[in-house]
């Protein structure tokens, strides 16, 4: 599974409008501070609006803020709103879309792959994003356990 540059910068739209949510948000202003075109900000704003994940306000102040709190935005709302639904294999869209489902004898267990994945990314939310890195913990393995 690959992400789109659109949902990548998604993500990165969002983790800043989600580090101040209190404010609302204009494209230009996200182009300066994201350094992302203004034309590719106006159009991932335009689908997050679209997908309920983001409401615009109207007005000489208007712009963009986020339709729930942080906590309640997942990563998987975010990939849906960009790249559509999460699917790894195409029976996993639809079963129609393969030649071969008809005969298919592992078709269930990749629904369950992709369920399980799409379960992991809903349980990410934007606030798990925006938390700051951790740096990783050192792993100790006693060399002997490497010659078995």
């Amino acid at each position: 599974m690959r992400l789109s540059k659109l949902t990548d910068y998604a993500t990165v739209i969002l983790s800043v409008i989600a580090k101040n949510n209190s404010c609302v948000h204009s494209a230009v202003g996200m182009a300066e501070v994201t350094g992302i075109a203004q034309p590719t900000v106006s159009k991932v704003l335009k689908l997050l609006v679209k997908a309920k994940v983001l409401i615009s306000v109207r007005g000489a102040k208007g712009g963009y803020r986020l339709a729930r709190s942080p906590e309640k935005i997942s990563v998987a709302a975010v990939i849906n709103a960009l790249e559509g639904p999460i699917a790894l294999t195409e029976c996993s869209a639809s079963h129609h879309a393969c030649e071969q489902a008809r005969g298919c004898e592992i078709q269930g267990n990749w629904d369950l792959i992709n369920k399980t994945v799409h379960n992991a990314l809903e349980s990410v939310t934007l606030a798990d994003l925006i938390l700051p890195v951790r740096p990783p913990r050192e792993i100790n393995i006693p060399v002997a356990s490497l010659y078995r």
